[in-house]
């Protein structure tokens, strides 16, 4: 039948697309189908890319460059060297997503090992998803250090300032009930 090539060509376009909504959804339906776990080295591929761990992109390469050759073997080089630019690309957005979800601050030495990349390309990456608000992140160059809890909007601070503001008048409301309920256990007068 056909079904092992059409999805096997499904998960690979999947994780080619660009990271976004779409994506996650239809990673996550893919995942769920019941024929995927017959292609175990497909279902681990998706696995892979629906869970939140640092996919290392040597062994990536390694374990799926057979099967990535054989799906897009009808392209021209260009296509080929270009599909596979474009899964490095996926794999290094999947993994930032994964840090910053691990990590509030970083050394650009430590993501760039994260990432399998050198100093400058870590940083591009980095930039270029900060610059399409796929992650919030402050990168200080001359320390080496991204930030990856950048500044909150004005409605973020006003809702978290409201949000502390009524916990603490709840807690003065409750201790002022425990205060008034001891002092009529104990028959004791109030502001004496």
């Amino acid at each position: 039948t056909k079904w092992p090539l059409a999805l096997k060509k499904i998960c690979w376009y999947i994780v080619l697309a660009p990271h976004g909504v779409e994506q996650q959804t239809l990673l996550h339906g893919v995942a769920g189908e019941k024929r995927l776990s017959e292609l175990v080295q497909y279902h681990s591929l998706i696995k892979q890319f629906t869970t939140m761990e640092v996919i290392r992109w040597p062994v990536l390469k390694v374990n799926y460059q057979a099967e990535f050759t054989e799906i897009f073997s009808g392209e021209d080089a260009a296509n080929m060297a270009q599909r596979l630019t474009d899964l490095q690309q996926r794999v290094v957005e999947h993994n930032i997503l994964v840090i910053c979800k691990y990590y509030k601050r970083i050394t650009l030495v430590r993501l760039s090992e994260l990432l399998d990349l050198d100093l400058a390309p870590a940083e591009k990456h980095i930039s270029d998803m900060v610059v399409k608000k796929m992650v919030k992140a402050k990168i200080d160059r001359p320390a080496g250090i991204v930030d990856f809890e950048g500044k909150k909007d004005a409605a973020e601070v006003l809702n978290a300032w409201a949000n502390n503001i009524e916990r603490v008048l709840n807690l003065v409301d409750l201790s002022c009930h425990q205060i008034h309920k001891e002092c009529m256990t104990h028959k004791v007068p109030i502001g004496v």
